[in-house]
């Protein structure tokens, strides 16, 4: 579980909530129409702008926002190192069966195990790599494009709103309240956009790269391993993938 991102989407809903009830009726800021037309239609511009099967996926990217364990580059240039030392000592052989934590990393030796040559692993590898990162993104643009509907979609209901407003003022007192549903549209859509579509997409976009970081780690280890490079060198050539104060650490 990412509790950045759980504690940030209840901490943005909570606060506003909060004002909410601090300044009035909380119910006086609900209203089905406005939800459906920010909310449904907002899902339904989306939906134009995407193959169905992607915009079916949404709920399954979604999921890589809040539950996603990152994987830690210290634990993978140890576990490489140690690949390469029994590679160097007893041949790229002897790592076949050896439990390998990194599903990458395992399709990597697996293929320097069959045989393969460096350029159709790396290659292969690098296929995988820059599909994963296409796919994941795909689902950032997906939630940016909700981020970017819902202001939009609470516009049109807001106008929706003011329309209907305007051709019943014959009663001025009914004029306060209809505006105040007119407007709740806008308020809809700029909680959508801002308190989950925008910052899901971005979280998924910093997913994509702690990704694409660490199968760069992974391509860069396999490469060394299938080449026999000294441990050693291959351990330093590794933290070069680390901020430079992890490295003295690492």
């Amino acid at each position: 579980m990412d509790l950045a991102s759980l504690l940030g989407l209840i901490g943005g809903l909570g606060i506003v909530l909060v004002a909410i009830m601090l300044g009035g009726d909380l119910g006086a800021f609900v209203d089905i129409p406005s939800i459906l037309i920010v909310v449904v239609g907002s899902l339904f511009v989306v939906m134009m702008r995407y193959p169905l099967g992607q915009f079916l996926g949404m709920g399954g990217v979604l999921g890589k926002a809040f539950m996603f364990k990152a994987v830690e580059p210290n634990a993978l240039i140890e576990e490489s190192v140690e690949l390469a030392n029994i590679a160097r000592k007893e041949g790229v052989l002897a790592l076949e069966g050896k439990e390998i934590g990194h599903p990458f990393l395992q399709k990597g030796i697996a293929l320097c195990i069959d045989g393969h040559g460096p350029d159709v692993v790396q290659k292969m590898l690098n296929k995988d790599m820059s599909l994963a990162v296409q796919r994941h993104g795909d689902g950032a643009q997906i939630f940016k494009a909700m981020g970017d509907a819902a202001p939009a979609m609470g516009m049109i209901g807001t106008l929706v709103g003011l329309v209907q407003m305007l051709g019943n003022m014959e009663d001025p007192k009914s004029i306060g309240p209809a505006m105040a549903v007119a407007l709740l549209t806008t308020l809809y859509g700029a909680m959508v956009a801002n308190i989950f579509g925008l910052p899901v997409s971005d979280k998924l976009k910093l997913r994509a790269q702690q990704e694409e970081l660490a199968k760069s780690l992974i391509l860069e280890a396999v490469a060394g391993i299938q080449e026999g490079v000294n441990p050693r060198v291959l351990e330093q050539l590794l933290k070069s993938y680390l901020p430079e104060r992890k490295r003295e650490a690492a």
